[in-house]
């Protein structure tokens, strides 16, 4: 068992509980619950921080367009977005498919929670500024170009479930080794390692906070692995990330959806 902060639905606080994240179970007040008994919300609420081409498979895909204007090079520093807080969603919790499009991408992404503020933090440090980690689907509308702002691709309504909880740092000996696998309606679908990032989560702390403060309560997500799968209405989204937990969601077509939940 190990440590984690869970946040049931319509509370503002967060809850530490016993979690076993291989039977997906939660141990509350002496009782075990298996996570589909228990409504949770999104259990971070500060500003959530994506990073683009961070997986070696991801910029090599790109091939020589790295090289092509307006970059003419590949990125030599991390690439940063915004998921504003109209995207944050929870576990089990419907994904929007909007009405104009056909397929989403699953952006399978480990998230990074922030425990105290970090300004120029060194490598060696950085993970003392964590207070733990979580899993994030980082819904994406398929498109092709990297060099302009992906607002309308990213940034929709519930375009980030986050969860279940968040597993303290200490239960994962190593960031930078942990496989994340996705699964759709039961079928593996994507499988691969944050062993494979260009810049490992200490590395990724260490040179965001050269140029900006993180503060406690933000989520930085490590980026998201090539061949990202794609998904429509009706599909069950699993993403598994070893020791941190399991995310579960299904992509509901957005008119479907009231008051948060399907109909």
């Amino acid at each position: 068992m190990s440590k984690a902060k869970i946040r049931f639905s319509g509370r503002l606080q967060d809850e530490v509980v016993n979690v076993d994240v291989v039977n997906a179970t939660v141990e509350l007040k002496g009782k075990s619950y298996d996570l589909g008994q228990l409504l949770l919300t999104s259990p971070v609420s500060g500003t959530i921080y994506g990073t683009l081409l961070n997986y070696k498979g991801a910029l090599n895909t790109l091939g020589n367009e790295v090289n092509e204007p307006p970059y003419n090079q590949p990125p030599k520093a991390p690439i940063l977005y915004i998921k504003p807080v109209n995207t944050i969603n929870g576990y089990n919790m419907p994904i929007p498919l909007p009405s104009d499009v056909a397929e989403l991408e699953v952006g399978a992404a480990l998230g990074v929670v922030i425990g105290r503020t970090a300004t120029r933090v060194s490598e060696d440090q950085a993970l003392d500024y964590v207070t733990g980690y979580t899993v994030v689907n980082d819904v994406t509308v398929p498109h092709s170009s990297f060099y302009r702002p992906a607002i309308s691709q990213k940034a929709r309504d519930g375009f980030c479930p986050i969860g279940p909880w968040v597993i303290e740092r200490d239960a994962i000996e190593n960031p930078a080794a942990l496989e994340l696998r996705v699964y759709i309606n039961g079928e593996l679908r994507q499988e691969n390692t944050t062993a494979n990032l260009i810049r490992p989560v200490k590395k990724l702390i260490a040179e965001v906070t050269e140029f900006m403060t993180l503060t406690a309560g933000d989520t930085l997500l490590i980026g998201v692995p090539e061949g990202a799968p794609l998904v429509k209405a009706g599909d069950h989204v699993c993403i598994e990330i070893e020791g941190v937990g399991t995310l579960e969601n299904r992509v509901v077509h957005e008119h479907e959806i009231v008051a948060g939940g399907a109909k």
